[in-house]
């Protein structure tokens, strides 16, 4: 069993490194998750990570429709890729339009079916207690993996621990030097734009956060997208995430919030109606 074992670690990285020298590069985590998804005849495969032991984000994907749905999984702040995270056991979805896939995942479950994405098999990426992401493999055919392609599966997680790992130089630094510097302010974005909603708010910075992701999820647009236009100004989130403006308005050209006729001003109706007065008085 041992000699199997070995074996098979050999042929998992031999075939990260082939991945590499194609491009004439070394052994690293894109390449790992590329040749992860060709050995298991997926569709793609995509690598969250958990930075710091906070919410999971996606970092890479092998096709730009896995990225999207790894995105989606951030936005939702459901689906297999967070399971996996949580549980630090691995998550096999062979089958997202069953029925107990659509109540686990009551919003993830039915869009990665409209993606064409029947199967998604997530591995967490740690040891032990130190779970610190998860690499998940998307497939357009439902059914369960094959055993060889599961232990497979399991040796290229366990790689991409150790290139995480490598890039890391140990477990005490931090995770940012995994994640370039577009990633690292995308996170901060979003954070920072919680802490702006809940205190327009009045709210809990995590409900502010759910706010950001129900308003992202029913616009169809990335939850960092729809953060970065909330820090700018040109979003604006009321209390059932209904009252966004792109302009930054509440669709009258006026900040929200702001009574364009205040009581005791005088308004354009009023101001014309003294103006047609005085007219009156000048031609008498």
């Amino acid at each position: 069993m041992e000699r199997v074992d070995q074996d098979r670690g050999a042929r998992v990285w031999g075939a990260i490194d082939a991945a590499a020298r194609i491009d004439g590069a070394l052994p690293s985590l894109r390449y790992a998750v590329s040749a992860c998804a060709d050995a298991l005849s997926a569709v793609g495969a995509g690598l969250s990570m958990s930075p710091d032991g906070g919410p999971y984000e996606p970092l890479l994907a092998t096709r730009p429709e896995v990225g999207e749905l790894e995105e989606l999984q951030f936005t939702l702040g459901q689906g297999p890729s967070a399971d996996a995270i949580a549980s630090g056991a691995p998550v096999l979805a062979t089958d997202l339009s069953a029925m107990d896939a659509v109540k686990r995942w009551p919003a993830f479950a039915p869009a990665a079916a409209q993606h064409g994405v029947c199967g998604i098999f997530a591995f967490p990426i740690g040891a032990g207690a130190a779970r610190i992401g998860a690499l998940s493999v998307y497939r357009r055919q439902p059914g369960p993996l094959g055993g060889d392609q599961l232990l497979d599966a399991l040796v290229y997680a366990d790689a991409v621990f150790v290139l995480a790992l490598d890039d890391r130089h140990g477990l005490s630094a931090d995770l940012d030097q995994v994640i370039d510097a577009a990633f690292t302010a995308r996170r901060a974005e979003v954070h920072q734009a919680a802490g702006l909603v809940a205190a327009q708010q009045r709210i809990s910075v995590t409900d502010a956060l759910a706010l950001l992701r129900a308003h992202a999820f029913s616009s169809g647009r990335p939850l960092h997208r729809v953060a970065t236009e909330v820090m700018a100004g040109h979003r604006y989130l009321d209390g059932d995430h209904q009252g966004v403006i792109a302009d930054g308005s509440d669709g009258r050209g006026d900040p929200p919030g702001r009574d364009p006729d205040p009581p005791g001003s005088d308004g354009p109706d009023k101001q014309e109606s003294e103006q047609a007065e005085n007219e009156e008085e000048d031609e008498r």
